[in-house]
């Protein structure tokens, strides 16, 4: 066996107390200990390397300690500071004083996401803010293994199991270029629109869930031209080029809406509000640094929202 695999935390103690003080009595004193129990952990240290720790004084009047007893003593004195540096660790991990949580948020949500965390790391400096950012199917699995601790996105999915708080409304709508036929029209109808190329996301994406049943809805079952596009940035420059009509968030297009070079069109029961999620898995406790930043959000998030017009 090796031996360190047998050294414990009271003969260290023991040692260096005897180092500080002089005498087992001395020693056994400040540890509120008796001089016996102080000598049995002396001498099951020295048992356990098999060499003296400590030397009698010539005068008789105390103990110093040997060669292998310095060298020992030096690391009683690392290990006291290693644990006391961990104590504190833990204690401020248990405060949600320290941490690291995981956010992940949809690739709809990057648009505002990271205003958010720059808020948060501001209020909650102490705590490491890993973002992750993903279509909705990665951050679903992420949630389901653990990988990310809170996650933002629109319709909580059913499996895996997860707590859903509300942050704000999430707008949905059809967009396209300035000079499109349809632009500027005080209202579009439903007829018109499914005549239209639409640029969607990806089957599995909440947007493109949201267009199928917007134009289900509106058309009853019709089909539409429709062309798959992998990212919102791929939409919008689609839709300021002409190919199309894109379905996407209102958070995505807030700066193109701004500047003129994408419009809404003013379709029948549009723009469609949803809301914005902050969810967490159901079968994973929060830690306390979760718990303050999931707190920080919901106290703040909204805030973080663009407001299109």
């Amino acid at each position: 066996m090796n031996p360190a695999d047998a050294l414990t935390i009271k003969q260290l103690r023991a040692l260096a107390a005897v180092a500080r003080t002089g005498t087992l009595t001395a020693a056994a004193e400040q540890l509120s200990l008796t001089a016996p129990a102080i000598h049995t952990q002396i001498k099951g240290l020295e048992a356990v390397l098999q060499t003296r720790m400590l030397q009698r004084s010539s005068d008789s009047a105390g103990s110093r300690l040997t060669e292998a007893g310095e060298a020992m003593l030096v690391a009683a004195e690392r290990v006291e500071v290693i644990l006391s540096q961990c104590v504190d660790q833990v204690q401020a991990l248990a405060r949600g004083q320290a941490g690291r949580v995981r956010l992940g948020v949809v690739s709809t949500a990057k648009y505002f996401a990271p205003r958010l965390v720059k808020r948060l790391k501001d209020d909650l400096p102490e705590i490491e803010i890993v973002l992750r950012v993903g279509n909705r199917e990665q951050i679903i699995a992420e949630l389901a293994g653990h990988v990310v601790d809170l996650a933002i996105m629109g319709r909580p999915p059913r499996a895996p199991a997860v707590l859903a708080e509300v942050l704000g409304p999430h707008p949905h709508g059809i967009v396209a270029a300035p000079d499109h036929a349809l632009a500027g029209r005080d209202r579009v109808e439903a007829a018109d629109l499914l005549r239209e190329t639409f640029l969607a996301r990806e089957i599995g994406s909440g947007t493109r869930t949201l267009m199928t049943r917007y134009i289900d809805r509106i058309g009853e079952g019709q089909s539409v031209d429709l062309v798959e596009m992998g990212t919102n940035e791929t939409i919008k420059q689609a839709a300021i080029a002409g190919l199309g009509v894109g379905f996407l968030s209102l958070h995505t297009v807030q700066d193109e809406l701004e500047f003129g070079r994408l419009v809404m069109l003013k379709g029948p029961g549009l723009p469609l509000v949803r809301q914005w999620f902050v969810v967490r898995p159901e079968d994973k406790p929060l830690t306390p640094a979760t718990e303050r930043v999931r707190a920080a959000i919901a106290a703040v998030g909204a805030q973080y929202l663009p407001h299109p017009a």
